[in-house]
């Protein structure tokens, strides 16, 4: 029987895919450092959440801060933005006449990445609201804080094969609660971990010689 304690975040699987010790870290460790880059990120996406703020434009109803889930995933979320857009192709909306396509909009801050890790957050979130709307999602968006654009984003089988994967491989660090080492980069500076993280740590032979030089360090 699987319970609420089996799901994972679904927001994770942007920091797993950047860096899987990242992800460890925060939701194995429960270990968090801010920095401008995540304070600018949470002021975005609080604005995106505002639950009082969902509104009708014509044929667009405009959900904010929608909680969401995947048995399947067994991953729990929630959606910036969620737009309901009037299709005749599309699914029935509570209190609404009509029929509407489901249209996930994920907000980040900065600009486009070179990796595929906000695309596949909001697959994922594709794949929760398909699952729990009976419908079938084949577009999305991720808007950018930075460019002030929306970057369109196909949910091919492709990337729902990567989005399962990720989780599956998640799951599995998680049930070891285990926490990976990685080869430092020059992402590493970027990441508001990196005095938590310890890289240099990472490439001493074990804790106990990094512990040893550092008391005879001191002696010196």
């Amino acid at each position: 029987m699987i319970s609420h304690y089996d799901y994972l975040q679904l927001s994770g699987i942007q920091h797993f895919v950047f860096c899987r010790r990242q992800w460890a870290l925060i939701f194995i460790e429960n270990q968090w450092a801010d920095n401008l880059r995540t304070v600018e990120g949470t002021l975005l996406h609080e604005k995106a959440h505002d639950p009082t703020s969902d509104e009708k434009r014509k044929d667009i109803i405009i959900v904010r801060g929608m909680p969401i889930k995947s048995d399947k995933l067994r991953i729990t979320g929630i959606c910036d933005v969620v737009e309901f857009i009037a299709d005749e192709n599309g699914i029935h909306i509570n209190n609404y006449e009509g029929k509407y396509k489901v249209y996930p909009i994920e907000y980040k801050r900065g600009e486009p990445k070179e990796n595929e890790a906000d695309i596949l957050q909001l697959v994922a979130q594709a794949i929760c609201l398909e699952e729990m709307l009976c419908c079938s999602i084949n577009e999305g968006a991720i808007y950018y804080g930075k460019t002030r654009r929306r970057q369109k984003v196909q949910i091919t089988d492709s990337l729902r094969n990567s989005t399962t994967r990720f989780f599956k491989e998640m799951h599995e660090y998680t049930q070891r609660q285990y926490t990976p080492k990685v080869k430092p980069t020059k992402s590493c500076n970027a990441c508001s971990l990196k005095n938590i993280c310890l890289p240099k740590l990472m490439k001493s032979k074990s804790v106990k010689d990094y512990i040893a030089n550092h008391i005879a360090d001191e002696k010196a």
